[in-house]
């Protein structure tokens, strides 16, 4: 089978387009005919590539409306509609014209002969990886449904904690802007000014007015310099960033920062309990799941960890002995995961630590909130 973009028109005379697999052209222009569209231009893809439309590369879909999706869609699901119809329906009714057309796009590919899960493998940028798996899960089990909500509930928990460490850090992120703003002015423009009324007069200034003097000069004549600089200092250091060993510090450094160190760590043991929980409970093997979830940990550290737990599943071993030994994940979450594989349950204990997690992270952000607010008026004034 190999990976053909089209363009056609319907029986309407509108164009449409596409994505769709076939093993030769010919195959693709029958599948066509069947749905009703008349091909007007057919070119196959390069091999091994995963496609996806100019717009996929561009459009800027929301989590409110993805959500919004996956609970109509689970819905629609459990209420005996069919497939094919319950994404035209949303197609047509969400406001968001980018995610329309992309469930557009899926529907059509479902009627050439793809399955849901291959439909939305080919908007990676509109639907995870993670959603992707469990809904082949879903397929296999006949249980699509409940799969889809429990994706649904994952989502909107992920989203919660995303909004609640932004609304944390606002505030702070504003009062330093601001102070930076101001201490700028202040040395741009206010210091000079009473300096040269000084120098006028022949009084010597004090060596930290004169270098704050000095300073405030070189902003005012050289600004465009800095800005050059600080633009090469930030692309130098999101290239190292991306590197294999520049991320490995940065995410090490991120785990062992004081303060916030805790919150990141706490945030990431969430993620993880909840993405693997989630997936184990729509029925993904425990294999694949550990892959897709080393995917998503968000830290190399982690990923680390993940790939080393997966060796020790794979030759029989248990999941919480590689968590343990790691040192990155505290003592209670490692039993509590032992006692989930002891009695069977693992993704329901999976989700009571990330339970447990989520109520941490918040106590942790109202204390890391409390904690930042005099500490940054205290370093502007």
């Amino acid at each position: 089978m190999a990976n053909f973009i089209y363009k056609a028109r319907d029986a309407n005379g509108r164009a449409v387009n596409g994505v769709m697999d076939a093993a030769s052209k010919s195959e693709l222009i029958d599948k066509l005919h069947k749905m009703g569209y008349m091909p007007t231009r057919i070119s196959e893809a390069k091999a091994g590539a995963r496609l996806t439309s100019l717009m996929d590369r561009f459009k800027r879909i929301g989590s409110d409306d993805m959500l919004m999706f996956y609970i109509q869609f689970s819905n629609m699901i459990s209420s005996g509609i069919t497939i094919l119809m319950a994404l035209s329906t949303l197609a047509k009714q969400t406001s968001n014209k980018a995610l329309g057309q992309t469930i557009g796009e899926v529907s059509r590919q479902i009627e050439g002969g793809s399955t849901l899960s291959e439909a939305m493998s080919y908007h990676p940028r509109v639907f995870s990886k993670l959603f992707v798996n469990m809904v082949k899960a879903g397929e296999a089990s006949g249980n699509l449904d409940a799969v889809l909500m429990r994706y649904a509930v994952f989502f909107e928990h992920q989203e919660e904690i995303k909004e609640k460490v932004k609304a944390a850090l606002f505030y702070p992120v504003i009062l330093l802007t601001f102070g930076i703003i101001v201490m700028l002015f202040i040395v741009t423009f206010v210091i000079p000014q009473f300096a040269q009324i000084y120098i006028r007069a022949g009084v010597r200034l004090p060596i930290p007015t004169l270098i704050v003097y000095k300073f405030g000069l070189l902003i005012k004549r050289g600004w465009y310099i800095l800005i050059a600089a600080a633009a090469a200092i930030t692309l130098l250091l999101r290239w190292y960033a991306r590197s294999d060993k520049g991320s490995l510090i940065i995410d090490t450094f991120k785990l062992h920062l004081p303060i916030v160190g805790d919150l990141y760590k706490k945030v990431a043991i969430s993620r993880f309990t909840r993405t693997l929980g989630t997936l184990l409970g729509s029925g993904v093997p425990i294999l694949q799941s550990l892959d897709i979830t080393k995917e998503v940990a968000g830290n190399r550290i982690l990923e680390q960890i993940i790939a080393d737990a997966r060796r020790y599943v794979e030759k029989g071993e248990h999941l919480a002995e590689p968590l343990k030994v790691s040192n990155e994940f505290p003592p209670d979450v490692v039993q509590m995961i032992s006692v989930g594989e002891e009695s069977g349950n693992l993704d329901g204990m999976l989700n009571k630590v990330a339970d447990f997690y989520d109520m941490t992270v918040n106590y942790a952000i109202k204390k890391l909130t409390t904690i930042i607010e005099p500490v940054f008026l205290l370093i502007l004034g």
